[in-house]
């Protein structure tokens, strides 16, 4: 005699997929008052700290925590630990930052932070430099490579708007019509013949004559430059914008007015001397 066993039917969701009915089960209580328990921590963490996002900023909360004030209270501390010796650094002549010293140590490692925060941008993370960003790590420097020299070209900037920034602007040979299109040709094979490159004899021949005219003034009459003015040297095979036929045309033709920012504006003069020191150390110091 088989014994009947009593089911009790539970309420199902109306819900079913392929014969299979969903039981509409009660939560279990510790999952609901878990849920419970964080919505009322979401609350409470909300009005304590700051979470809602306002017009202008955000809510502060009641504790008037803000991870901006831990960061500058962080970097504040090493500030001050390092302030002594920050000073020691701005007020020193730069020429006298000596490696393998604690200041020269401590100047390394600052310009090292400075020029990545602000100087990789154009010259690259390692300095090496871009079209039209100079290369810091060769000795072949528009205004000089000295450490003195370094730290002016940072403080003032070239180009720009400041009163003592470097300046030189060479002419637009070809936009301003100074020259004609034949002259443009044959200096342009006298500078590729300057600097060791491929080049038309007969063209440059005529060139030499162009260049003395209207280039020694600047590059000198070996093609070897002038700092005093910022005049590059074109027999070094070393270019800022490309050595080859067409780019040395438009740099004749159009000219060249690269800018750099005047960093002692924006910079302490400890981190000017940092970077100074930084890039001086890079192999293309002098």
């Amino acid at each position: 005699m088989s014994k009947k066993q009593d089911k009790t039917e539970v309420e199902t969701t109306g819900h079913s997929w392929d014969g299979i009915e969903e039981y509409n089960n009660p939560l279990p209580r510790w999952w609901l008052w878990t849920f419970y328990l964080c919505i009322f921590w979401a609350i409470c963490y909300s009005i304590a700290y700051p979470a809602w996002p306002l017009v202008k900023g955000a809510t502060t909360g009641l504790l008037g925590f803000s991870t901006r004030a831990e960061v500058a209270k962080d970097i504040q501390t090493f500030d001050d630990m390092n302030a002594a010796i920050t000073a020691e650094l701005a007020a020193a002549d730069v020429a006298d930052v000596l490696p393998n010293t604690p200041l020269g140590d401590y100047a390394t490692n600052m310009g090292a932070a400075v020029f990545r925060a602000n100087c990789s941008q154009c010259h690259g993370s390692g300095a090496a430099g871009n079209v039209g960003y100079p290369n810091l790590l060769d000795n072949d420097w528009l205004w000089g490579g000295s450490v003195d020299e370094i730290a002016f070209t940072i403080q003032h900037g070239i180009r720009n708007e400041t009163d003592d920034a470097r300046y030189s602007e060479m002419p637009r040979f070809g936009v301003d019509e100074i020259l004609e299109p034949t002259q443009i040709n044959q200096v342009v094979e006298f500078v590729l013949q300057l600097s060791g490159s491929e080049f038309d004899a007969a063209l440059a021949t005529e060139g030499a004559v162009v260049f003395e005219e209207n280039c020694t003034a600047c590059h000198a009459d070996d093609g070897t430059g002038d700092r005093d003015v910022g005049a590059p040297n074109l027999a070094d095979a070393i270019w800022l914008y490309g050595g080859d036929r067409e780019t040395i045309h438009a740099s004749v033709s159009e000219a060249r007015f690269g800018v750099m920012p005047a960093w002692g504006q924006r910079l302490t003069q400890a981190e000017v001397n940092a970077a100074a020191v930084y890039v001086h150390t890079r192999g293309g110091g002098e």
